[in-house]
């Protein structure tokens, strides 16, 4: 365990933050080799692995469930210096996830086919999708119980072991790509499912490697099976704060969900090229999801000690971070996007599309690093409505307006980056708003300890 609640908050974020980001770097490595050869297969490939791909937020907003709940109660709770109810937090995140695990299976297999071919119109593309999701599914699945294990330790201010078992997936999963998607080697090409069984595999790796590290060397929150029976309490309180926090990620499942519905009269071509430049985007905002990642658990356990302007110096802090990042990245990416689209296509079609949305949507970038540090806060504090809230803004906000232009005459692709920038920014301000808004209803207004330079 490691007490957060001392020593500078700047030097806090930014040793936490790099650990994160060196797995979150190798994870991007891995996201564009696989996007490489996903890439190399066509361009109904490649829009059918991303439509599939959406289905990811759906995950990620289960997930988001456990792992922003363990971080609020374990981080509050170690700021308490109560660590029998950590533990117990711990092993109750722990059993949740396994129930969660089987309901993803059950119903992906069940309704995957549904729901791909409403946001699909290309035979092709709903092929691709349905084959890649069928064997993915499973890799989705046992992201729950490795969430449970990855969120509790960052909530105790440990990240390295979970950076070192990321990176060591990850270099798996990069090395079995080639092999099973493009056939290197004595295997044969499995195309779209040889994507899904490397994610698949190195994800089954991941997790028997950070269960192991939980039996031979975590000593602050430990398996205790005894603690794995539901506490129903216990499962509210996880609940009340992990369910907001789903649905802001739910919300931006049915965001790219309804940007695949948009621009699928314009045929794979420029799904193809919205998934490519998806990924990029993804990509980039990766060191930037890192101090988000590294300020939820220093405001939770300093919020557990009483220590509110510690609180607040982390918060502004962590989005002046954040900002000076998404500045660099926007002001290259003004520069000559198609270099990086190059990468992955020479179709011009394909290319012409990625390149302009790169070009155009990192003028929310700086928003959208407000916005992620703004969620990393409200975790810590334990409320994450405030982000759904902002989430839902956003969906006002852009749906409404992306829905009318779709039905006038002069429609164009570019003109859903152009409402999404708005979108973004709307959001970005409503949650600077929001997290103000917090600190006057949870913090105390009179500075109560000193803050170290």
């Amino acid at each position: 365990m490691k007490d957060l609640t001392q020593g500078s908050t700047t030097k806090h974020i930014v040793t936490m933050a790099i650990p994160i980001a060196a797995g979150m770097i190798f994870q991007m490595l891995y996201l564009l080799v696989d996007l490489y050869f996903v890439a190399a297969l066509g361009e109904q490939s490649m829009a059918g692995v991303g439509t599939a791909g959406t289905l990811l937020f759906m995950i990620m907003a289960l997930t988001q469930i456990l792992g922003v709940s363990a971080v609020a109660l374990i981080a509050q709770a170690v700021g308490r210096k109560e660590q029998e109810e950590a533990n117990l937090y711990f092993n109750q995140s722990f059993s949740l996830s396994l129930i969660f695990m089987v309901v993803t299976l059950l119903f992906g297999y069940l309704f995957a086919g549904t729901y791909l071919s409403s946001i699909t119109n290309d035979p092709g593309a709903l092929s691709e999708g349905m084959i890649f999701l069928y064997y993915f599914l499973p890799g989705m699945a046992l992201q729950f119980p490795m969430a449970a294990m990855f969120s509790s330790l960052r909530a105790t201010g440990i990240v390295q072991p979970t950076m070192v078992i990321q990176v060591f997936t990850v270099v798996l999963n990069t090395i079995l790509a080639p092999i099973l998607i493009a056939g290197w080697g004595p295997g044969p090409a499995l195309g779209v499912m040889g994507a899904a069984l490397a994610s698949t595999i190195s994800i089954a790796v991941g997790l028997v490697l950070i269960t192991m590290y939980f039996i031979k060397l975590e000593k602050y929150v430990a398996f205790n099976s005894t603690q794995w029976k539901p506490r129903l309490d216990i499962w509210y309180k996880m609940l009340d704060i992990g369910l907001p926090a789903g649905g802001e990620m739910l919300l931006m499942f049915v965001y790219f969900s309804v940007v695949y519905w948009l621009i699928q009269d314009f045929g794979a071509t420029a799904q193809a090229g919205f998934s490519i430049g998806g990924r990029i985007m993804q990509s980039i905002f990766m060191p930037t999801m890192a101090i988000a990642f590294a300020v939820g658990p220093i405001v939770g356990q300093n919020y557990g000690a009483g220590l509110h302007d510690r609180v607040r110096e982390t918060t502004y802090r962590g989005m002046m971070l954040c900002s000076m990042v998404m500045v660099v990245v926007t002001v290259l990416l003004q520069w000559q996007p198609e270099v990086l689209v190059a990468i992955f296509t020479d179709d011009p079609e394909v290319l012409a599309v990625s390149a302009t949305f790169l070009q155009l949507i990192a003028w929310n970038f700086v928003a959208q690093g407000i916005v992620f540090t703004a969620s990393g806060v409200f975790q810590g504090l334990g409320n994450t409505r405030p982000a759904m809230f902002s989430s839902g803004i956003r969906l006002l906000v852009f749906v409404p307006i992306a829905v009318f232009i779709k039905y006038q005459p002069d429609f164009a692709v570019n003109q859903v980056w152009y409402v999404s920038i708005l979108a973004v920014t709307v959001q970005g301000v409503v949650s600077y708003l929001l997290v103000r808004r917090e600190f006057n209803l949870k913090l105390e207004k009179a500075a109560t300890h000193t803050v170290p330079a």
